[in-house]
């Protein structure tokens, strides 16, 4: 089996997402832990762009800056509260 360097760079960047979901479990502060998971996103859209899937790309994009923003917009109002 012969591998390609595109194939290389599969297997570094999904090691990397699974670092990144292993840091986003054990992350005790709610900001850092966003912060992971947006570049968990991105990751995910290099992997999808590498793969050749566009449209999958487009939508974890999309839903991915979503979701981001929206934990941080609850994060920075729950701790608002608190203080």
């Amino acid at each position: 089996m012969v591998f390609t360097a595109e194939d290389y760079w599969l297997i570094a960047l999904m090691s990397i997402l699974v670092i990144a979901s292993l840091a986003m479990y054990f992350i005790k502060d709610l900001v850092h832990a966003v912060i992971v998971f947006g570049a968990y996103s991105l990751i995910m859209v290099v992997i999808w762009l590498l793969l050749n899937t566009p449209d999958l790309a487009i939508t974890e994009a999309a839903a991915g800056i979503c979701t981001t923003v929206m934990m941080m917009v609850v994060i920075y109002r729950t701790n608002r509260r608190e203080e």
